[in-house]
């Protein structure tokens, strides 16, 4: 067993999550998601994935699931061409220093009012709330989200909520990193028991540890067209990490068992279920 990865895992384990973000923010050993980074990347990503299926963000009603507090990968899907995006987050409250920047970058976008940086509704709104709490009349057409699935409690039912507020041909695209975000030992998360790494192990951030087939299970569930695409793979590590993997984990299918990296699109929700206005 890794001696210094115990470490480090038990340290981020029960570092205050204040102090997480904070050093996520200043990128202080922590780095941020592609959203945080570049969020102009972060759009053409989403709309280069939409092309390649005959879709175009061009009106579309936006959700981005996870924003992480920067509003900026809002403002860019709206320059991209979406009719209103909205920013949804549980955790993450807005990032003030990041978002002060975006009024000079995008000033038809934002206002700033008693020294807080707001956006312009209703091209751009915000909400902090669980998903499974949201209420809107009208439904999203897409759904996005990066490195974020992977961080989910209950991603079985957070994608049914998520379904349930898409459109009839509505799109989702998820970028789902399945890597141990200690990223020098991608599976080394895959060597513990489900107790001793929720007890001792798991981040405040929470890694659940699913795999490739378990996403694939979850969105066959609700979508009735799924697209899943296999970005990257690390073959060498899983090799080295192969004899320690819990059983549960494994598929005896090297192909499936060494992917790290997914592009998720699930099209069409088979089903629908009322909602109050947002």
């Amino acid at each position: 067993m890794n001696l210094h990865y115990l470490l480090l895992r038990l340290l981020r384990r029960f570092l205050p999550e204040p102090l997480i973000r904070f050093l996520l923010r200043q990128e202080v050993i922590l780095r941020p998601g592609l959203e945080t980074r570049q969020p102009a990347e972060a759009a053409a990503r989403y709309v280069r994935a939409l092309r390649r299926h005959g879709r175009s963000l061009a009106e579309n009603r936006v959700l981005v699931f996870g924003y992480g507090g920067n509003f900026a990968i809002g403002a860019e899907l709206v320059r991209a061409g979406a009719r209103q995006t909205v920013l949804l987050d549980r955790f993450a409250p807005p990032d003030d220093r990041r978002n002060r920047l975006l009024l000079y970058q995008y000033p038809e976008l934002f206002t700033l009012k008693q020294g807080r940086v707001h956006p312009q509704e209703p091209y751009l709104v915000v909400v902090h709330d669980d998903v499974r709490r949201l209420e809107t009349y009208e439904p999203f057409d897409l759904v996005v989200s990066s490195s974020v699935y992977e961080h989910l409690d209950d991603p079985d039912g957070l994608t049914a909520a998520l379904a349930a507020h898409t459109a009839p041909q509505g799109v989702h695209i998820h970028y789902i990193d399945l890597r141990d975000h200690y990223f020098r030992l991608p599976f080394e998360m895959l060597k513990f028991s489900e107790s001793v790494w929720k007890r001792w192990l798991n981040p405040t951030s929470n890694l659940n540890r699913l795999r490739l087939r378990d996403y694939q299970r979850i969105f066959e569930k609700y979508f009735s067209e799924l697209h899943i695409q296999v970005l990257d793979r690390d073959p060498q590590a899983f090799a080295r990490a192969r004899p320690f993997i819990r059983p549960e984990f494994l598929t005896g299918d090297d192909d499936h068992d060494t992917v790290t990296l997914i592009e998720i699109i699930a099209i069409a929700p088979k089903g629908r279920y009322p909602a109050a206005p947002l």
